[in-house]
C-alpha cells in the first residue's frame, strides 16, 4: 500500500495495489505541468482511493488525458488517459520511503535543452 498527497495536504491518496516502476517522462506536457520531467508510477485506478478533498480539480489537457492537481497549492498529482484503467501518481507527491526505483526515460525526443540524462537508464523517443 502507498500513500501521498500534496504539499498543503488538500489532496490526500491512497494505492492498494502494486505500484509500476517509475518512469521520466520528458514531454512538454509534463513539463509544463511540473517545472522539468514528471517522474511517475502507475496503479490501477480501481485500486487508487482519493480522500474527498474541496481542493482536487481536474484539468483535460488533451482529448483523452486528464490532469488531477490541487487548486490550493498547485500539486501535480494524477495523470490518466481514457479509458482510465490506470492513473498514474507523480512520485514526488508519494509519501517517504517509496522502495520505488527508476525504470526509463520517455519522450526524450521533446526533452529540455537544459540537462542531459547521464543515469544510464533505457531512454524512448516516444512512449
Amino acid at each position: 500500500m502507498a500513500k501521498g498527497g500534496c504539499l498543503c495536504g488538500g489532496v490526500r491518496y491512497e494505492a492498494t495495489g502494486g505500484l509500476a516502476p517509475p518512469l521520466a517522462c520528458h514531454c512538454s506536457q509534463c513539463a509544463r505541468t511540473s517545472g522539468n520531467f514528471a517522474a511517475m508510477t502507475a496503479c490501477r485506478t480501481e485500486d487508487l482511493t482519493i480522500e474527498p478533498s474541496e481542493t482536487l480539480a481536474w484539468f483535460r489537457s488533451s482529448p483523452d488525458v486528464e490532469r488531477g492537481f490541487c487548486a490550493r497549492c498547485g500539486g501535480n498529482l494524477f495523470w490518466r488517459a481514457a479509458p482510465g484503467d490506470e492513473t498514474y501518481l507523480t512520485a514526488g507527491t508519494l509519501d517517504r520511503p517509496t522502495g520505488l526505483r527508476l525504470a526509463e526515460h520517455i519522450f526524450v525526443g521533446s526533452k529540455s535543452d537544459f540537462y542531459d540524462i547521464a543515469d544510464g537508464l533505457p531512454q524512448k523517443d516516444e512512449w
